[in-house]
């Protein structure tokens, strides 16, 4: 459970770092994970009235996060 959380809130985090834009659906393959009630709460707040859903909000959320780890590990080995 606090291994979770701890991706969450970099999530949460890394929305907040780079401008979050609301993605389309893409094709996926079915994973099951646990959220903190109140993260899905947060947002199930920040879909509502738009058509993105929970999933895609997530992979969207998952995707900047992979980008700046990537754009970190980029400029540590630059150094």
């Amino acid at each position: 459970m606090h291994i979770i959380y701890i991706v969450m809130l970099t999530i949460v985090l890394v929305i907040i770092m780079k401008k979050f834009k609301i993605p389309s659906i893409p094709p996926t393959t079915s994973k099951s994970i646990r959220f903190p009630n109140d993260l899905i709460d947060k947002v199930e707040n920040i879909i509502s009235g738009t058509t993105c859903t929970f999933t895609a909000f997530v992979v969207e959320a998952v995707r900047v996060a992979i980008e700046n780890l990537e754009e970190d590990c980029d400029k540590s080995n630059d150094l």
